[in-house]
């Protein structure tokens, strides 16, 4: 395939109010840094490995490398002071941009993962985990969901922890997690059978009863692998449950800075489905012309840039609400439902200004495609998020 124009500029054709202007000079040189890292470096490792389902162990090499991890993080990352939340989100929209899969692995590492420890553990926990997982010498995941509790997790959870004097046995079944199958640390959630409250832990990969089995036959995020967990009387430390998590409130805190990073992973999703559309769009000849000639593609096209430009001005006012530390469930919430919802729309515009060719893997439109209804569907449903919108909005809890 050949390099696309949005690929050769520094600025993306899909930024048509320039947002990207709004970041600090030195952020915007990060920012490109890491496109031309993206596209150069990993993007030629994905279709392969998204259609045989595999996660390329060189891909973390290719990230120790590159110094993305742990910017956000006052005192980890190799930018210091911490980057701003808008540089965060743009570079979560750059990442997706090239890939879904690659995107998660890195949110569910630098995100879920690293901020559960950043977050809810004491200084000795965070000194003794965060360095390693910052170089990406370690690599972290996030264990909430079971097989039988999504959405309802929190009050449902049925992983257990019970306490034996300095260690903690931890028995349940999680699934869906991301990183599992090769992550160094993993951070499980369970249920103390003595408070009832949820609380953190960090089991180190090889523990004795830690047993990840990979998810097969996905149709999405093929290159994320992940996995369903059984925990058969895992003992862990006392030392290495988080300190400072107390309860699922604690927990919904991570949640809320998580999910707003799928929503900017969703912007980026339907930026690089629209610039591959739009450039197809020029290049097809049909009936003697190209088809961007034609006023229905131009109709989709424009369209699915209406999208993008009102879900990026979202995007970037919910990172002012989180420097003003005034960010709350129902903002992160309402930009996830509303991104995801934009995002479902322009991918199948997209792959309907394909045609045929949109159901090939060779014109990566239809990994976009598959991949989208994961970002829909994790982080909290449309349907949750609109609840949670809904509650605040009312002041009526329509949850059953």
């Amino acid at each position: 395939m050949a390099t696309t124009a949005a690929e050769t500029q520094e600025r993306l054709t899909a930024d048509f109010y320039d947002y990207e202007s709004l970041l600090q000079d030195d952020e915007r040189t990060i920012l490109r840094t890491a496109r031309t890292f993206l596209q150069k470096e990993i993007k030629p490792l994905v279709n392969d490995n998204w259609a045989k389902g595999e996660f390329p162990e060189e891909l973390i090499d290719k990230f120790r490398g590159s110094g993305l991890a742990a910017l956000a993080y006052e005192g980890y990352g190799e930018h210091q002071p911490a980057t701003s939340h808008l540089l965060g989100g743009m570079l979560a929209m750059e990442m997706t941009r090239t890939d879904a899969s690659v995107a998660t692995f890195f949110g569910v590492h630098n995100g879920l993962a690293f901020y559960s420890i950043y977050s809810g553990g004491s200084r000795e926990q965070r000194e003794r985990f965060l360095p390693r997982m910052a170089t990406m010498d370690k690599i972290g995941a996030f264990a909430l969901t079971e097989p039988l509790g999504g959405s309802d997790v929190s009050g449902g959870m049925r992983t257990t922890a019970r306490r034996d004097g300095d260690t903690w046995v931890l028995n349940g079944v999680k699934k869906w997690i991301g990183n599992a199958t090769f992550a160094d640390y993993v951070v499980v959630w369970a249920r103390d059978v003595d408070d009832h409250h949820v609380k953190g832990f960090v089991v180190e990969k090889g523990t004795p009863g830690f047993t990840p089995e990979k998810i097969q036959g996905k149709i999405a995020l093929r290159i994320v692998q992940n996995a369903e967990i059984t925990l058969t009387d895992v003992r862990v430390p006392e030392s290495n449950r988080l300190q400072n998590i107390n309860s699922f409130r604690d927990v919904a805190e991570i949640l809320r800075m998580t999910r707003s990073g799928v929503a900017w992973q969703s912007l980026g999703l339907m930026i690089g489905a629209y610039e591959l559309a739009l450039d197809y769009a020029k290049q097809r000849i049909a009936f003697g012309r190209p088809i961007a000639k034609f006023q229905m593609v131009q109709d989709l096209l424009v369209k699915s840039l209406g999208n993008i430009t009102a879900s990026w001005g979202m995007l970037i006012q919910l990172t002012h609400l989180q420097d003003a530390g005034i960010f709350r469930d129902e903002h992160s919430a309402l930009a996830k439902g509303f991104v995801t919802s934009r995002m479902r729309e322009v991918v199948a515009w997209s792959r309907e200004i394909f045609g045929g060719n949109g159901i090939l893997l060779d014109y990566d439109i239809a990994r976009f495609f598959a991949d989208a209804e994961a970002l829909y569907s994790y982080e909290g449903t449309r349907e949750m998020n609109t609840l949670i919108v809904g509650k605040s909005i009312t002041g009526q809890s329509a949850f059953v």
